[in-house]
């Protein structure tokens, strides 16, 4: 996986930092799998933040790959930036 080492991820979100990270208005597209923060910007599956439809970026999206047609190998091929963090 591109990026697993945490000991090398410096950043580090609250789910409510999370939510900036949207796609929208040239934004960056975060979102979060299991605790880790996953950078989906250039995907060409993610558009403005969106994903076919179904998922917006900015949010933890651990619940909703249970639905998803796919597993979390597909986070393989985006890069892993950093991780969830408990709010102040």
């Amino acid at each position: 996986m591109r990026g697993a080492n945490l000991e090398n991820v410096q950043r580090k979100f609250t789910l409510e930092e999370l939510k900036q990270y949207d796609g929208k208005n040239g934004k960056p597209a975060y979102i979060a799998y299991k605790g880790k923060v996953y950078d989906v910007t250039d995907n060409f599956l993610w558009q403005d933040g969106d994903h076919q439809g179904e998922h917006a970026a900015g949010k933890d999206l651990t619940e909703d790959m249970a639905n998803a047609p796919h597993g979390q190998e597909n986070l393989e091929r985006v890069k892993l930036i950093g991780i969830i963090v408990p709010s102040p």
